[in-house]
């Protein structure tokens, strides 16, 4: 952000030292300054000397270059008042600086007070506060609709210890990696930086012992940390960036790229996702394993399926990877697997393939590596996506093998059921922001996902589903409205609250529903067929439907059906799925698991049965060795 004249800034304890620094600094560049403080007289003054500052820019305006508002911060009430007075005087907020803090009263090895007054009180003003003033700040940005830059005040005492003062350490601790952990706002255009300087010449500095102060090469000049300031808002690169000054050191960034790659999860040179550690260093191979085979065509799944034992093949051939499955997911379309619908051919001809593995997805640990293969160890997370799920084990080439950060069951989730919804919305229905998307099903494990993509993507969602528990669901997972057909009847909701009809729909019900959703399509609309799993279970299993009269109402509104097969775009399967992961791993994205378990292979006919009879809200999956699920720490 370019500091100009005309941008407005709001700093918190900016009456004196490093805010008033701050406050006036800005000011003289033409930028107008709220300065608020519990200290009235220092206040309007620092504000009176912004406003002579600021006269260099601006003349004959109707409203203050500069203002004072007296607030305490650990008071939320008097603290959004502040923050609404601004933007309503200046129509937005470019720049919050939040710089309240105080020292603690009584030293934490001598107080035997219960902390309200003491060690209570810090923490209330240096964190608390601070969290609270970064949270006002991000609603006027993201109100306005404008970039804007917050900058936090930390401290050296925040990145290592201060024995003197551990709650003030700790609060300013606190400080640094609330602020660091705030980088995804970027992507809406707010950058969160926190500024540590080591001991500057304020009141709370002159309370320093004077021999340690001369130790770490005496007080850091107040130009230094306005100068860092100005370097975390003009820098448009830094995010959730820590920067440290001291005299000893100059200006650096916290934590060094060195300790950074400690911990940091990357992407690999060649695109693939890396787990930041080996999860299990040692993986028992067995001679045999069990897996669920097909020996008869039907879509009844418990009737097509048993389960056998077959040996393992060792050694492992070049190229292949041995992973030990500890999670398989669940899908409607295992009905149309076990029925052979997936092949080619008559049904003598699948018949003849018989009998073949079945099961779509899991998450497991790589057991075994053989000749060649690059970049994988044994204990690595591992997730697969090819047929043969459904077993204790599974053989498959390494160039197949998604590595993951670990192997739990939210994972299982994001693969079928996640990418389908990710990348059936992108491609297939080229999903925008600022329209109505109607997705049917909608707690299901595929639905879950898609109801809250298109919400990350600014549209309002309208979901489909039977029943209140689901209900709740969605409306936990940030529907706009959701339609139960079991209490409302949805071609009468949809008629009535969307006119105009819906630009898309993500649809994998069939049948009735599609008629419906088709007939509530809007002028240009897309609807998105993943699946119909109402026609999966009929008396002859999955049997075509005739849609009358579909060309001629998709001619009427230029509009477009698009079926979506995920198979058919596994060259973009490892790039949404680090997209899932990521928006899961930073609390955007949740994921539903449905609570009831289901343990063995011999769990799967009843979990594939289960999912077909309505029941199930989010995703179903079977835990296929639960001696492998991590055990929670007692500590």
């Amino acid at each position: 952000m370019e500091l100009k004249p005309g941008l407005s800034a709001l700093v918190t304890g900016g009456a004196s030292g490093i805010g008033k620094a701050l406050s006036l600094a800005l000011a003289a560049k033409g930028i107008f300054v709220t300065v608020v403080d519990l200290s009235e007289e220092k206040g309007r003054e620092v504000a009176s000397l912004a406003e002579r500052e600021n006269a260099k820019f601006h003349l004959k305006m109707d409203f203050p270059s500069a203002m004072f508002i007296r607030c305490d911060v650990t008071k939320t009430g008097d603290l959004a008042a502040a923050f609404q007075k601004h933007l309503a005087t200046y129509g937005g907020l470019d720049i919050s600086i939040n710089c309240a803090g105080i020292g603690t009263s009584i030293p934490f090895q001598t107080d035997q007070t219960d902390g309200s007054h003491s060690w209570r009180h810090t923490i209330n003003v240096n964190l608390i506060a601070i969290i609270d003033c970064t949270r006002h700040a991000i609603n006027c940005m993201q109100a306005t609709r404008k970039p804007g830059v917050i900058i936090n005040l930390g401290s050296c005492a925040g990145l290592y210890p201060m024995y003197m003062d551990p709650i003030y350490s700790g609060s300013k601790g606190g400080v640094v990696l609330f602020t660091r952990s705030l980088v995804p706002y970027k992507r809406q255009g707010i950058r969160i930086n926190v500024l540590c300087p080591e001991f500057v010449l304020t009141e709370m500095g002159l309370k320093i012992d004077p021999a340690f102060i001369n130790l770490t090469g005496g007080f850091v000049p107040m130009e230094m940390v306005v100068k860092g300031a100005f370097e975390l808002i003009t820098n448009e690169s830094k995010a959730g960036a820590c920067l440290w000054i001291t005299n000893r050191r100059g200006m650096e960034y916290w934590p060094t790229p060195a300790e950074e790659a400690k911990y940091l999860v990357r992407l690999s040179s060649s695109g693939k996702r890396v787990s930041s550690s080996v999860y299990y260093e040692d993986i028992p191979i067995p001679q045999s394993f069990e897996k669920i085979i097909v020996h008869t065509l039907s879509h009844n799944f418990r009737a097509a399926t048993s389960i056998v034992r077959r040996p393992l093949k060792l050694p492992i051939e070049s190229r292949q990877v041995l992973v030990k499955i500890i999670y398989a997911g669940v899908n409607a379309s295992d009905v149309n697997f076990s029925s052979g619908r997936y092949f080619s051919g008559s049904n003598q001809d699948v018949s003849s393939l018989l009998p073949f593995d079945t099961g779509f997805e899991a998450v497991g640990i790589v057991a075994a590596v053989g000749d060649s293969v690059n970049g994988l160890k044994v204990g690595t997370p591992a997730a697969v996506m090819t047929y043969g799920a459904y077993a204790e084990f599974i053989m498959v080439p390494s160039k197949h093998i998604l590595p993951v950060a670990r192997p739990d069951p939210e994972v299982v989730a994001m693969l079928t059921s996640g990418l389908t919804a990710s990348i059936a919305l992108e491609k297939a229905g080229q999903m925008e922001s600022g329209k109505v998307v109607l997705v049917t099903a909608a707690a299901g494990g595929t639905g879950q996902f898609a109801v809250q993509l298109a919400k990350i993507a600014g549209n309002t969602v309208v979901a489909t589903c039977g029943g209140v528990e689901k209900a709740r669901l969605l409306k936990e997972l940030g529907v706009d409205r959701v339609i139960d057909y079991k209490a409302e009847d949805i071609q009468t909701v949809l008629k009535k609250e969307f006119s105009k009809g819906v630009d898309i729909v993500y649809e994998s019900v069939g049948g009735d529903m599609f008629n419906l959703c088709l007939n509530a399509l809007a002028l240009y609309g897309r609807m998105i067929v993943i699946g119909m799993i109402s026609q999966y279970q009929g008396e002859h299993g999955w049997k075509p439907l005739a849609y009358t009269g579909l060309c001629e109402k998709l001619l009427a509104k230029s509009q477009t059906v698009a079926g979506f097969f995920l198979i058919q775009y596994s060259h973009l399967w490892k790039e949404h799925l680090d997209r899932l992961y990521h928006l899961f791993s930073m609390g955007q994205l949740k994921v539903a698991i449905d609570p009831k378990k289901f343990v063995g292979l011999q769990a799967v006919p009843d979990a594939v049965e289960y999912l077909h009879s309505g029941k199930s809200a989010g995703k179903v999956v079977v835990c296929i060795d639960p001696t492998f699920v991590p055990k929670a720490s007692k500590l």
